[in-house]
């Protein structure tokens, strides 16, 4: 299989973890395939992502449970998307924030929001506390993938000036924005801004005339990845294609959920 990567890009590790309960799912265990990437143009993450795979930092990986596939890749076809009712007026109360493209910066005001935002996932939802320094922050989110951009929110109606709200990280590939991570101020939660971030992605990736939008690994059973099927009309990926195999990718139903 490494010979298969080598065409890709220069492998530096491969890994199979060993399996271990799963995070989303109660009484499943959970296995990922790691591949340690460098030098990734867009058009080779274009056919990792086409094929399930996803990143973080130079870290790229996907599920890889022998007896369990919950974890479903799915992407959006821009020039089929429908927004519900309520996911454009979620867009539309978050048009008020600024934002903001470049490339991804690790500074303290992007560490301590992501330390708030977490700390009220952790309250809500029963998530393991974590304890991320800048450094892990800086390798995490601000690699020197070329694909790499950053989008940040600012609320410039606030006193003592414009305040962050929101970070993303994507990769823009020549086919695809692909969503990596999304993080806000818990103030702001009221008004939706994960529904309307994913909007926000599509409308960005009309615009640049992107075939797609990649939003990760949805889990049925999962509430924090499960309302990914909400936005629809979407694509599901069949199995785990290897690299020299044709992806295919099922359509799945407007706003399916359950």
């Amino acid at each position: 299989m490494s010979e298969a990567w080598d065409e890709v890009a220069w492998l530096l590790a491969h890994q199979l973890e060993v399996p271990r309960p799963c995070s989303y799912l109660d009484g499943e265990t959970a296995q990922l395939e790691h591949l340690l990437l460098r030098d990734v143009d867009p058009r080779e993450l274009d056919a990792l992502l086409a094929r399930g795979w996803r990143r973080f930092g130079p870290d790229y990986f996907r599920p890889a449970c022998a007896a369990c596939q919950a974890c479903e890749p799915l992407r959006i076809p821009t020039a089929t998307f429908k927004a519900r009712r309520s996911q454009r007026k979620a867009a539309n109360r978050c048009r008020r924030f600024r934002r903001e493209v470049g490339r991804p910066v690790a500074d303290a005001d992007r560490l301590a929001l992501y330390g708030k935002w977490h700390a009220s996932r952790e309250a809500a939802r029963d998530w393991e506390p974590a304890s991320l320094k800048l450094e892990d922050y800086a390798l995490t989110f601000c690699g020197e993938e070329a694909t790499a951009r950053e989008i940040t929110w600012w609320d410039d109606d606030v006193a003592g000036g414009p305040r962050l709200v929101a970070v993303g990280h994507i990769d823009v590939t020549p086919e695809a924005l692909s969503a990596i991570y999304f993080f806000y101020d818990p103030e702001i939660a009221h008004l939706s801004p994960g529904t309307a971030n994913v909007i926000f992605t599509v409308e960005d990736a009309v615009e640049q005339e992107l075939e797609y939008v990649y939003l990760g690994f949805r889990v049925r059973g999962c509430p924090s990845l499960r309302y990914k099927g909400t936005f629809g009309p979407h694509e599901v990926l069949e199995g785990r294609p290897e690299l020299r195999s044709v992806p295919r990718w099922r359509v799945g139903v407007d706003g399916e959920e359950d």
